[in-house]
């Protein structure tokens, strides 16, 4: 297992197909949304492109001269110049300088917040910790952001801080509280910075919040026996959407 762990570290093992033996929080927005498409090869998005720099620049910053993170001073992804450059260093998707800067604003406010700054910088702290656990009958991965003696911290970013008790639930933070109570075995704790107003907030996830997430978790794995599992029962193609409105 330490062996794992160990390989798990590296984002290209995490990401690649070693990890892919393992199920993980963003396979269940697939599972339940589009599980014809489970695991399917997809082009990174603007929203993983920025998040992968916010965590990069929160808790690996000596990774941050790596070419993934090169910017374009362009004013949007129509323009000419975003799109001969995009060609000319052959990604799908690049950031814009102006949005590098609203990031770094962003991290800047939550790195001189004292009380940010001593949570998530304490000497005791584990940064990018991977873990692996069966959870009803399925092996799964997980990769904290910042492990604490007492509990788990996870950086989120925002558009609406106002709403991120409901935008939680929507992008799935809920399952993911729920699966890394498990694997840790301590609390999960949301330290979140608003990208547009910069306002800081701390979400301790609640019993229900939770339990919405195992029911999550639940949906997830039946929908996975049922067309990927070992005894698979049924063909993906014959997958229906089946909701009570």
């Amino acid at each position: 297992m330490e062996d794992v762990l160990e390989k798990l570290k590296d984002d290209n093992h995490y990401y690649g197909e070693f990890g892919r033996r393992f199920l993980s929080n963003s396979d269940i927005i697939t599972l339940l949304k589009d599980p014809k498409n489970f695991r399917e090869e997809k082009d990174p998005t603007k929203a993983m492109l920025l998040g992968r720099y916010f965590h990069t620049a929160m808790l690996e910053p000596e990774k941050l001269s790596s070419d993934e993170f090169k910017t374009i001073d362009a004013s949007s992804r129509n323009t000419k110049r975003y799109k001969e450059e995009v060609t000319e260093y052959g990604r799908p998707i690049m950031m814009l300088h102006k949005e590098r800067e609203s990031m770094d604003n962003a991290i800047n406010i939550m790195k001189n917040n004292l009380e940010f700054y001593d949570a998530i910088y304490d000497d005791d702290n584990e940064f990018e910790v991977p873990a692996t656990q069966e959870v009803m009958g399925l092996m799964w991965k997980g990769k904290a952001d910042i492990v604490t003696p007492e509990c788990l911290i996870d950086l989120k970013t925002t558009s609406n801080i106002k709403d991120f008790k409901y935008s939680a639930r929507k992008y799935n933070y809920d399952s993911q509280a729920y699966l890394y109570q498990i694997f840790f075995e301590r609390p999960l704790v949301f330290y979140v910075v608003d990208k547009l107003t910069c306002e800081l907030g701390i979400y301790h996830p609640s019993q229900d919040f939770l339990n919405y997430g195992k029911n999550k978790v639940e949906q997830a794995v039946e929908i996975y026996n049922k067309f990927y599992g070992k005894n698979a029962e049924e063909d993906i193609e014959n997958y229906i959407i089946k909701e009570v409105l």
